[in-house]
């Protein structure tokens, strides 16, 4: 997914509280926002949608209420896994075995 979407940090504040997001939670992650200059990427923002709790079909549904489309909600979340899977274990590599 390319480009970008805007929310109010109004309208955000009442989302993350709509998915009982904790008051702390909400102002943490919105001060991360305030530094970067609202200015994230998605894999970067799940993240932190991700560290305040929520289970991932949360995340997910926060991400279609913020404008994404449901295919690049779900690349979305591959990437993050992959991400979180080199993260952890290091490189992926692809093996092909014929």
């Amino acid at each position: 997914m390319a480009g970008s979407l805007g929310i109010s940090k109004l309208e955000f504040k009442k989302l993350l509280a709509s998915f009982k997001v904790g008051e702390k939670n909400i102002e943490q992650i919105v001060g991360q926002l305030d530094k970067m200059h609202s200015h994230v990427n998605v894999l970067m923002f799940t993240d932190m949608l991700l560290r305040t709790g929520l289970h991932q079909s949360d995340v997910i549904n926060i991400l279609r209420r913020i404008g994404i489309d449901d295919v690049s909600v779900s690349n979305v979340m591959d990437a993050f896994e992959e991400e979180r899977i080199k993260n952890t274990f290091g490189k992926i590599v692809e093996l092909t075995i014929e």
